[in-house]
C-alpha cells in the first residue's frame, strides 16, 4: 500500500481533504438543522470515516466557521450576486469553509483552498455549483490573499 502524501511538516494531505469534505457536510447540517455546533461535531466525530480524517483540523474548521460566521458572510457579500442566505446551502457551506481557510489559515496555500472547495462543490453541490464557487472564491482570494497570489504569479 502506497503511503499518503504528506507535506514537509508531516500533514497528511488526504486526511485534510477528508476533513474538509466532512466539515462541509457538518456545516450544511448546522445551517439547515439549527443544532449547536458542538452537537454537530459530536455527531460527526462518532461516524466511522472520521477515523481516517484529520479530526483536529475538522474541529478547527467547524469552530472557526461558527465563531467567525458573521465576519465571513460579510466578507463574501461583495463577491456574491445575491444575499448569502439565498445561496444554495451546500455552496454556502463550501464558501464559508473556504472563506475561513482564506482568512484564518494562512498556513494553507490559497490554491489548495480553492481547489479543495471546487472539488467538494462538484461532489456535493448542484450541477454547476462548482462554477459559482470558483468565481466567488477566485475574487475573494485576489482580495484576501493578494500578496500570496502575486508571489505565485511572479514565480
Amino acid at each position: 500500500m502506497k503511503p499518503h502524501p504528506r507535506r514537509a511538516d508531516g500533514i497528511d494531505l488526504a486526511a485534510r481533504s477528508r476533513a474538509r469534505r466532512r466539515a462541509t457536510q457538518a456545516i450544511y447540517a448546522w445551517q439547515v438543522g439549527g443544532n449547536p455546533m458542538e452537537r454537530v461535531i459530536d455527531e460527526f466525530r462518532h461516524e466511522q470515516d472520521m477515523e481516517i480524517a484529520d479530526l483536529a483540523y475538522f474541529e478547527d474548521l467547524l469552530r472557526g466557521v461558527e465563531r467567525h460566521c458573521a465576519e465571513l458572510d460579510a466578507g463574501l457579500a461583495s463577491f456574491l450576486d445575491r444575499r448569502i442566505d439565498e445561496v444554495d446551502p451546500i455552496e454556502r457551506a463550501v464558501l464559508r469553509l473556504a472563506a475561513y481557510e482564506l482568512c484564518h489559515r494562512p498556513d494553507v496555500p490559497y490554491r489548495v483552498v480553492l481547489n479543495e472547495a471546487i472539488e467538494v462543490a462538484k461532489r456535493f453541490g448542484a450541477e454547476h455549483g462548482h462554477t459559482y464557487v470558483n468565481g466567488v472564491l477566485d475574487k475573494a482570494a485576489r482580495a484576501w490573499r493578494a500578496a500570496e497570489q502575486g508571489a505565485a504569479e511572479r514565480g
